[in-house]
């Protein structure tokens, strides 16, 4: 297959370009920075509606994997920010959907947890209605969620969430670095999900986009649910890391700018149902990431 990758410079994208390749498959990408060409990539700003329909006319892909995305959560509640971010992860999204659309392409569209409201207790299931996203990155990605699911029949909407991957900055290097420097961390112990290692997810993604499985679907690594000082403390434990572990609340630890949801749980059943491997567990997922990473 001939397959265009977005954000091939961030965590997920890197890694999604780098496994479909070993597959075989005949990959383009395109990211924040020009690329050695050899790598096949191509310079696309996805708010250029005319570059993306021009672009992906040109490429002919058979299928869309679409990892590109405003991240900065909390960058994204600043005012001077907020057009940028939805012109990315909303308007960015419907651009390479109807691309997709003229080009009879498949199209993967990587989302979040932050779509959902963040209430209660009982796991997300993916064909879940989204209501009221807590800060304006969830809405921006809801909204490009609808508009692949308006615009495409051929689509695969994957949620995911806590992301961590070679490629980029994530949770395990920040803490490892204030780890290192520090006697004592906070850590939120009142927001819970389950983390989610990038080598792994695009091995699913690699299996997803050959098949005709389409829908909503969870994706992160198995092992249960957690919280983030959950996950901090085990990452010290399997670095070797002494630093103190401090278990705090939302409210105590005060320095977020967006809304975070309290409720990350993202039930994964489906992808079992469909015939996807699920992802391993998280805690082999941290090792192994430690392992490559040598942080």
């Amino acid at each position: 297959m001939k397959i265009f990758v977005t954000g091939v410079t961030g965590q997920l994208g890197y890694d999604c370009a780098k496994e479909l390749r070993l597959r075989g498959h005949e990959v383009v990408g395109s990211g924040g920075r020009a690329m050695d060409a050899e790598a096949g990539y191509v310079q696309l700003d996805i708010t250029d509606a005319q570059a993306v329909e021009h672009t992906v006319a040109a490429l002919k892909p058979d299928a869309i994997v679409h990892c590109a995305a405003w991240t900065n959560v909390d960058g994204a509640e600043a005012p001077e920010n907020r057009e940028r971010c939805y012109a990315i992860n909303a308007k960015g999204t419907e651009n390479l959907a109807r691309a997709a659309k003229a080009a009879d392409a498949k199209m993967i569209y990587v989302s979040t947890d932050y779509v959902f409201d963040g209430k209660g207790e009982r796991p997300w299931q993916p064909d879940d209605r989204c209501y009221a996203p807590l800060n304006w990155y969830g809405q921006s990605k809801l909204d490009g969620e609808l508009a692949v699911a308006r615009t495409l029949e051929k689509y695969f909407i994957v949620r995911i969430a806590w992301v961590f991957g070679l490629n980029g900055n994530n949770f395990i290097k920040t803490m490892l670095r204030v780890g290192k420097t520090h006697d004592a961390v906070r850590v939120v112990n009142d927001q819970i999900g389950t983390p989610t290692y990038t080598a792994d997810l695009a091995r699913l993604l690699a299996d997803m986009i050959v098949t005709e499985a389409y829908g909503y679907y969870h994706a992160t690594n198995e092992g249960g649910y957690l919280s983030w000082y959950d996950f901090c403390c085990e990452i010290y434990r399997q670095y070797g890391l002494k630093t103190e572990v401090r278990p705090v609340s939302t409210e105590e630890y005060g320095l977020s700018v967006a809304a975070r949801p309290r409720n990350s749980r993202l039930d994964k059943s489906k992808l079992a149902a469909a015939g996807f491997a699920p992802l391993p567990d998280w805690r082999d997922a941290v090792r192994r990431y430690l392992e490559e990473a040598q942080l």
